[in-house]
């Protein structure tokens, strides 16, 4: 049955072993969270970090999601990743014995990331040395909470197939912020705005139809990845559905892009009195949502904790096949806390597909979830 099912999604390449592999042969952390300094080398193709709650196996992890990713998944700001005691935190790795790569955050300023020693000017660049995909326990928010972590969540799989992605969103937040603090300022408030706020809706259709373009075209490309992890998780018949809802209202993928652009200026001029009242802008992606379905019921609201759980696992898995196949090289696995979420079935089907071709990175308090095979073909990091 698998092997259909991948025959009919033209995915069955998937399961060949890339020739390239991204390997992260070292590691060394500095004033992140609670480590002051680690340093580990990595020599096997999965490393188990154990460890009891609270010492800082989850933080380890996550400074290889942010090396990279450049954003981490459980912090609001990068200052957070800061030692409480220190002013900058530093994250250095070294990809294949070959390209040094080293992030520098600061409790003042933007970051810096370098590459052998050569300070990016594009930060996005860092991704032609280092990709990921992390799965954490958190991420069961993306189906059963707010809209906030499934737009956080689609704009972490566009930003990895199109690195230039993450100026784009960087570009739209500093232009809301700069829109919202317009409204407050004491210009608006004598009414001198026309001007200023048909500037803002020229730069935010553009950047609004752009972004919308990329997160419906990423939700169509990992749909059938989605359909087959859910179908060999689950082993049931079950349909699934993926609807992006836009923050904009009639917005139709099929239509030409300058029918979308007069579409979104037309929305954005129309709520301008609206707007003038709250300060607020109600329109735009910063509202959009993802509908994830099961037999076209919303998982959100009626799903059960089985039925979500199994979701999310497969968004993760169809998530780490599609940038392989995009790239043509399989990323960084990190799985953070999530085998106590699923049950002995899952925890096995998902042990089984990990690790054979990608690099991963698994964080534990007990070893009683893996089998012997498993544990013999892994490197053991005591925390």
């Amino acid at each position: 049955m698998i092997k259909e099912i991948l025959n009919t999604l033209n995915l069955a390449n998937l399961t060949k072993e890339c020739t390239k592999k991204i390997f992260l042969n070292n590691l060394k952390i500095h004033n992140f969270r609670n480590h002051k300094s680690f340093e580990i080398d990595f020599h096997e193709q999965r490393a188990i970090v154990l460890g009891c709650n609270g010492i800082g196996k989850s933080n380890l992890l996550e400074s290889v999601e942010f090396l990279s990713q450049l954003r981490s998944s459980r912090a609001l700001s990068d200052k957070d990743l800061i030692d409480n005691d220190s002013d900058m935190a530093a994250i250095y790795g070294q990809i294949d014995f070959s390209d040094d790569l080293k992030v520098n955050l600061f409790r003042k300023g933007a970051k810096k990331i370098y590459v052998n020693d050569t300070l990016l000017k594009k930060q996005s660049e860092i991704k032609n040395y280092i990709r990921s995909v992390c799965f954490c326990s958190n991420d069961i928010n993306i189906v059963k909470s707010e809209p906030n972590y499934r737009r956080m969540w689609i704009d972490k799989v566009v930003s990895q197939l199109e690195p230039v992605y993450v100026e784009l969103i960087y570009r739209f937040n500093r232009l809301l912020k700069q829109r919202s603090h317009f409204w407050r300022s004491e210009s608006s408030q004598r009414g001198q705005y026309e001007e200023v706020i048909e500037s803002f809706d020229i730069q935010m259709t553009l950047i609004s139809s752009r972004i919308f373009r990329r997160r419906r075209r990423a939700l169509s490309k990992i749909r059938p990845y989605v359909e087959y992890w859910h179908n060999h998780l689950s082993q049931s018949k079950e349909q699934i559905g993926i609807k992006y809802l836009s923050g904009f209202e009639n917005i139709n993928q099929e239509e030409e892009e300058e029918v979308i652009i007069k579409k979104i200026a037309e929305q954005l001029q129309n709520q301008r009195s609206i707007e003038a009242l709250t300060g607020k802008c109600s329109l735009g992606p910063h509202r959009d949502d993802i509908e994830f379905l099961i037999n076209d019921i919303s998982i959100r609201k009626y799903g059960s904790s089985g039925q979500q759980r199994t979701f999310i696992l497969a968004l993760k898995m169809a998530e780490l096949d599609l940038l392989r196949n995009m790239i043509n090289l399989p990323p960084l696995l990190i799985l953070d806390d999530v085998l106590a979420e699923l049950d002995i079935t899952r925890q096995n089907l998902l042990l089984n597909s990990v690790g054979k071709d990608c690099q991963c990175f698994i964080s534990a308090t007990h070893l009683d979830k893996f089998n012997q095979s498993f544990l013999s073909s892994s490197q053991m990091i005591y925390l």
